[in-house]
């Protein structure tokens, strides 16, 4: 059997996902990386009804809410940080599409830490007391909300805890900077929590913006935090999480930040944003021409491009990456 798990982004989000399923995306922050490409397949490929795990809000709720396709999320925060609140996000709320469950971060990460340890519940002291245990989005006539954080006692002390649920989505799609084929990963910047989600989530696929060699995983086995074995697809998507940033390999793209909140803001900026930044690209050279080309040259230009110095000898080249593509499309087109 071959180890090459590298399929197309259009073939990850058919093969993987379908309309209410529970989607969590394995996101650094909220300006930080995230599979934001996975989520604009997602519009394309016209999912509905999403249940949305988030540890943090990022471009891709606010997206992915503003165009209707979630119906439930969960987070623990909803900002965008400089770049203001997340105009699409607030919509969906606002208007009473969407019900989002509020959380905080460490609740979440927990949450996620119970599922990858197949627990039934969390013990916790955070949020105990709290407006977030008081109310709950999902059950808005409970008042306390019993079982959203209920209580339980301390079986060696007799003290008073509270218990969260686990998370187990249906599938994480999970940005990480470098991937081999089978689907070791690496990733540069902050994790917040992608390793806990990587074994929680019943399917991981990966959105990499650079496919290494697998010396490069031998070379460094202890920076691999995703296993090959627990990932179910590779996905190479370089900008995988523009206009957010991949520390190491680009920066931010600080104006589409702020062109993309603010177009969010409205039914007219949403449809408008989508026809022009979501339908119709059908290739990795029609994502990179609408993000631009002076644009993705300045964004290589990182300050933390050094961050990828010891990886670089190890990056397989375009051509190579897409041999090893084909390969699997024509296994998949003999089986």
């Amino acid at each position: 059997m071959s180890s090459n798990k590298l399929i197309s982004l259009k073939e990850a989000v058919s093969r993987f996902t379908a309309d209410g399923i529970q989607y969590a995306s394995g996101a650094a922050l909220p300006v930080g990386s995230d599979a934001i490409a996975f989520g604009r397949e997602l519009l394309r490929q016209n999912r509905r009804r999403l249940h949305a795990l988030f540890h943090c809000n990022s471009q891709q709720l606010n997206l992915l809410a503003a165009a209707g396709a979630v119906d439930r999320a969960e987070c623990g925060f909803s900002g965008l940080e400089v770049f203001g609140f997340a105009n699409g996000l607030r919509r969906a709320v606002e208007s009473g599409r969407l019900v989002l469950e509020d959380y905080s971060n460490l609740s979440m990460a927990l949450r996620y830490l119970g599922g990858a340890l197949n627990w039934p519940f969390v013990p916790t002291t955070v949020n105990v007391g709290s407006d977030i245990a008081w109310r709950s989005a999902f059950a808005p006539d409970s008042h306390p909300a019993d079982g959203k954080i209920p209580a339980i006692a301390d079986p060696f002390t007799g003290r008073q805890l509270g218990a969260l649920s686990p998370l187990k989505p249906d599938l994480a799609a999970i940005h990480v900077t470098l991937s081999d084929p089978e689907g070791n990963a690496i990733m540069i910047g902050t994790e917040w929590s992608r390793f806990e989600l990587s074994r929680a989530a019943k399917e991981v696929v990966l959105l990499a913006d650079h496919i290494v060699d697998s010396d490069c995983v031998r070379q460094f086995p202890n920076l691999v935090r995703i296993p090959g074995v627990i990932v179910g697809a590779v996905v190479w998507q370089p900008f995988a999480a523009w206009p957010q940033g991949s520390p190491g390999a680009y920066d931010i793209d600080e104006k589409h930040m702020r062109l993309m909140n603010e177009w969010l803001a409205s039914e007219e900026g949403t449809a408008r944003y989508i026809d022009e930044f979501v339908n119709g690209v059908d290739s990795l050279d029609d994502y990179l021409d609408r993000i631009g080309g002076e644009v993705v040259d300045q964004l290589q230009k990182s300050s933390s491009s050094f961050l990828l110095d010891p990886y670089r000898k190890w990056i397989k080249p375009r051509e190579e990456i897409e041999s090893l593509l084909a390969q699997n499309v024509s296994q998949g087109e003999a089986r």
